[in-house]
């Protein structure tokens, strides 16, 4: 099987406010954060690809234009913790990319939420 990754990055706030007082993901903060996609196939086109990479600009564009520099409350419907969100992004681009196998997401240097069906 054939892998590619491309990684992407963005700025934004949110606040999981279902969480109790005094937890620190409660209060608003923010995070850079960082989102890799991961396509798969066990066969190479015929350009000797899995996909151009160039072929993933639309995610930059969505995540440019959707995610970096906001309040991630407002953008989602659903909580906005790393497992949602490497879910989002993962059927954000399996619509799109039938090769899409994973999305990872990092709120920081140390943690990450992977999204792989």
């Amino acid at each position: 099987m054939y892998r590619i990754t491309k990684e992407f990055h963005f700025s934004a706030s949110h606040q999981l406010e279902h969480l109790p007082d005094g937890h620190q993901c409660a209060r608003l903060h923010g995070h850079n954060y960082v989102v890799v996609v991961e396509l798969a196939s066990p066969e190479l086109n015929a350009d000797g690809f899995v996909r151009d990479y160039g072929e993933l600009k639309p995610l930059k564009t969505y995540i440019d234009g959707t995610f970096d520099h906001r309040h991630l409350n407002d953008v989602l419907a659903v909580p906005s913790t790393g497992e949602n969100m490497a879910k989002h992004f993962y059927d954000w681009c399996a619509a799109r990319w039938p090769e899409t196998t994973a999305v990872k997401v990092s709120e920081t240097p140390k943690t990450w939420a992977e999204y792989r069906p």
